[in-house]
C-alpha cells in the first residue's frame, strides 16, 4: 500500500531525515516511535505533501506521490490528523465534519456523506450530543475526537 523509500528532508541546512524507509501493507497498523525531534511528524507531513522530500521517493497504491500536492494525496486516500487538532474553532462540530467530505461533496455523495456522518457521531456519541456547538467550546479530548471525526469523513485508504 505505502513504500517509502530513503527519504532525505532539510529544513534550511538541517537535514532533519536522512535515508528513511517504511512499508504498509493493507489493513496494517503501525506505530512511529521515537523521542521528541526524531522526525516522526516531518516524516508523516511529507508523506501527507506538507513538507518536501529533498530526495527519495513515496509509492502509494503504486502511485508516486513524492511531489504530489497535499489536495492531491487526500484526493488519492491518504489523510492526515494534524498534529494540535487544527479544527476550525469559529464552525460548528457539524460543520467541521462536513469539511471532512468536501472532495467526496463535489462527486454527488450526498447519501453516502450523510451515512459516514452518522457512522462518525456513532463512534463519538459526543460529537452528535455537541453537533451544532462552536468547535473552539469543545474540551481538548473533544476536539481530539472531531479531528479524528474529520478525516474519517474523507474515507481514507490510509489514516496517519
Amino acid at each position: 500500500m505505502l513504500n517509502v523509500e530513503e527519504i532525505n528532508i532539510y529544513y534550511g541546512g538541517i537535514h532533519a531525515l536522512r535515508n528513511v524507509s517504511l512499508h504498509i501493507e493493507v489493513e496494517e497498523i503501525v506505530a512511529l516511535i521515537g523521542s521528541n525531534g526524531a522526525g516522526k511528524s516531518t516524516l508523516l507531513n511529507c508523506i501527507s505533501g506538507v513538507v518536501p522530500a529533498r530526495t527519495g521517493s513515496i509509492i502509494f497504491n503504486n502511485l508516486e506521490t513524492t511531489h504530489l500536492s497535499p489536495e492531491k494525496i487526500v484526493g488519492m486516500g491518504i489523510v492526515q490528523v494534524p498534529e494540535g487538532r487544527q479544527i476550525f474553532n469559529p464552525l460548528t462540530v457539524l460543520e467541521n465534519l462536513e469539511l471532512g467530505a468536501y472532495l467526496r461533496f463535489s462527486k454527488g455523495n450526498k447519501r453516502e456523506i450523510e451515512r459516514d456522518l452518522e457512522n462518525v457521531m456513532k463512534l463519538f456519541p459526543i460529537l452528535k450530543e455537541r453537533k451544532e456547538q462552536k468547535a473552539g467550546t469543545l474540551s481538548g479530548g473533544e476536539q481530539q475526537m472531531l479531528s479524528i471525526g474529520r478525516a474519517i469523513m474523507n474515507r481514507p485508504k490510509l489514516l496517519l
